[in-house]
């Protein structure tokens, strides 16, 4: 295990360093609600970056223990609504199993629809029925993708036990999911992603 960076001081700076070098555009761009913003943050090009993955699996995976053990819980499994949830359950769940914890936390990802054909699932992965999961978000904007996991979780037998996400975009996310009984604790805001760096030069108007 000798050369693996490991959890350090820098860690968190690094990580927003990248964000903001990667992730943050600005333009024109219509948003999956249909509204317009003069900027865009697109946290797949971190998190699908091998440092990017390398960074937000040990940040999130901190996160998630420091909570766990605030509330006094057992995390079984993590994950959300599928893509943007996927990078980063996975960099949690391996970390967990770099750090030779038993059992690491476990991944799962949740479909958009039910499978439509096989076993018809809805969440893939090792989720079971009974387990108290964390529910997993890149960026929340509205909310509606973190609580249509909360949902599939519920309805298939799990316990959210809170919500964790890389990027809250500050724009009612937060509060739409707290009002439904869900603790949201997020690495990075808006605010900070914003704050300084260079921004990145206007791409196509894309969704988000």
């Amino acid at each position: 295990m000798t050369g693996l960076m490991l959890i350090h001081p820098n860690a968190k700076a690094e990580l927003l360093a990248l964000l903001r070098a990667k992730s943050v555009f600005h333009g024109d761009f219509k948003l999956s609600s249909g509204a317009r913003s003069h900027y865009y943050i697109d946290c797949r090009t971190t998190t699908l970056d091998p440092k990017g993955l390398w960074l937000v699996g040990q940040l999130m995976h901190q996160l998630i223990r420091e909570q766990e053990a605030k509330l006094g819980v057992k995390i079984n499994a993590v994950g959300g609504l599928t893509l943007g949830a996927d990078p980063i359950s996975i960099a949690v769940g391996m970390f967990s199993f770099w750090k030779e914890e038993a059992p690491p936390l476990q991944p799962f990802t949740v479909r958009k629809t039910p499978k439509s054909y096989g076993q018809t699932k809805l969440i893939e992965g090792n989720f079971r029925q009974g387990d108290m999961v964390v529910v997993i978000d890149d960026v929340v904007t509205k909310g509606e993708s973190t609580l249509k996991a909360i949902d599939a979780v519920t309805k298939e037998g799990g316990k959210v036990a809170f919500v964790v996400v890389l990027v809250d975009r500050q724009e009612g996310g937060r509060k739409a999911i707290e009002e439904k009984g869900h603790t949201v604790l997020s690495l990075f805001t808006r605010d900070e992603l914003l704050a300084k760096g260079e921004p990145q030069k206007p791409g196509n108007l894309v969704s988000a």
